[in-house]
């Protein structure tokens, strides 16, 4: 019972929250339970995009090499290597533990880790063959969060500890993770391609057959930099997003990760196949990498989700207020991305956060508590509530944060 619900459209008070094994049963008016004074509930965000282990580059890859005076993605990921090629079990549940806590403190209540640093530096697999895989498991049940874990394929380039020699030994880890899963209530297995450059054709496609014949989530980036989508047009006669739809890895279970330069027939094929669009402002922010075509997205009603990737931030309200204002900055105008028949982004950028409208019966008890009397907030009225937190607050407002009705960030 707190002072208020707050959901896309606003807030409202004297409703109650009802929890049973997890999941939320009623949400209305209550005059008994658990009072929540000066608090307002909404939904947990759902982080959709994390590289645990990239949280280790804060603060030191913010200067120039003078041996690369031109700073980009591409001189960003030498850093990120090396810091990859340090990594063994400990270390990995370590920077998954500390990276998921602050996911929670954030107001996230779940994240989906795409995971691709799979084997010994030298290439050759752990006893344990995903041994890495299970460092995150563990960190996430360590401090509570939801998890669903992605081990991605790695076929070509990056580093030896990330590829496997053949797509059969891929999924066979796949196949032994999904069973490690099965016990587990808050771990959930699904699958994805690191990238059309690091992934061939017949991969792609073998990748799609397996997740459509498991229903599994298949995610991959795409677009994510202008160098690989012309890398991708010399190597196959066409763009990232197409050569996903031509390998049957579009639909309603995929999502493409960053498409910051798809183009207007590739947003079409992503909108005709039903599937998602990731948007990691802060990370593509702090890479260079330029801006998603938001508009675009809002236009074609493309489901948007949002994640953190490396981790340079972690502030679920940054992430949903950079969509908005990148495209202010870009066409000169305010509420820019607004659906038809709205008045305000505010509700789009929640959903996008969310994956969800609001608190409903019959989902999973994940909630935040707001601090009402935080500075950021404190005299604003409930019905500005949400355009208020996501234009001017941040994760400093967020008092509490429950996953599957327990509460694991927060007093008490």
């Amino acid at each position: 019972m707190p002072d208020l619900i707050v959901d896309a459209r606003g807030a409202r008070g004297g409703i109650g929250v009802g929890v049973d094994d997890g999941v939320v049963v009623g949400v209305g008016p209550a005059s008994e339970g658990e009072r929540l004074a000066g608090r307002a509930l909404m939904p947990g965000f759902v982080n959709d995009h994390s590289h645990a282990f990239q949280r280790g580059l804060r603060g030191l890859v913010e200067r120039v090499d003078s041996g690369h005076p031109r700073d980009d993605f591409w001189t960003w990921r030498e850093r990120m290597y090396a810091l990859a090629e340090g990594s063994d079990p400990d270390s990995m549940r370590e920077a998954g533990r500390r990276c998921y806590a602050e996911m929670l403190s954030a107001g996230y209540t779940s994240v989906t880790e795409f995971h691709y640093v799979h084997h010994r530096p030298d290439g050759t697999p752990y006893e344990d063959p995903n041994a890495l895989a299970k460092a995150l498991i563990s960190a996430a049940e360590d401090v509570g969060i939801g998890l669903l874990l992605l081990p991605v394929a790695y076929a070509r380039g990056g580093l030896p500890r990330f590829r496997d020699p053949d797509l059969e030994d891929f999924l066979a880890r796949v196949d032994s993770l999904r069973d490690r899963a099965k016990g587990l209530r808050f771990v959930d297995i699904g699958v994805a391609a690191h990238s059309v450059r690091a992934v061939p054709r017949g991969w792609l496609e073998g990748i799609a057959e397996y997740a459509n014949a498991n229903g599994l989530p298949l995610h991959a980036h795409a677009d994510e930099q202008p160098r690989e989508v012309e890398e991708c047009v010399r190597e196959h006669g066409m763009r990232p997003v197409e050569l996903l739809a031509e390998t049957g890895f579009l639909g309603p279970r995929a999502t493409v990760v960053h498409a910051t330069h798809a183009d207007a027939r590739e947003l079409d094929l992503i909108s005709e196949r039903g599937s998602t669009i990731c948007a990691c402002p802060t990370t593509e922010g702090n890479l260079g990498d330029g801006f998603l075509p938001a508009d675009g997205i809002v236009g074609r009603g493309i489901p948007l989700s949002i994640g953190s990737d490396s981790h340079v931030r972690l502030d679920p309200f940054e992430e949903l207020r950079e969509i908005e204002t990148n495209a202010r900055r870009l066409c000169g105008s305010r509420n820019v991305l607004v659906p038809s028949g709205e008045l305000s982004p505010t509700p789009w950028l929640l959903r996008a956060g969310w994956g969800r409208e609001a608190l409903e019966p019959g989902v999973a008890a994940d909630f935040i508590e707001i601090d009402l009397t935080h500075p950021a907030v404190a005299d604003v009225e409930p019905e500005a509530l949400p355009s208020a937190l996501v234009f001017g607050a941040g994760s400093a407002v967020v008092a509490g944060t429950w996953v599957a009705g327990r509460k694991v960030f927060g007093d008490g």
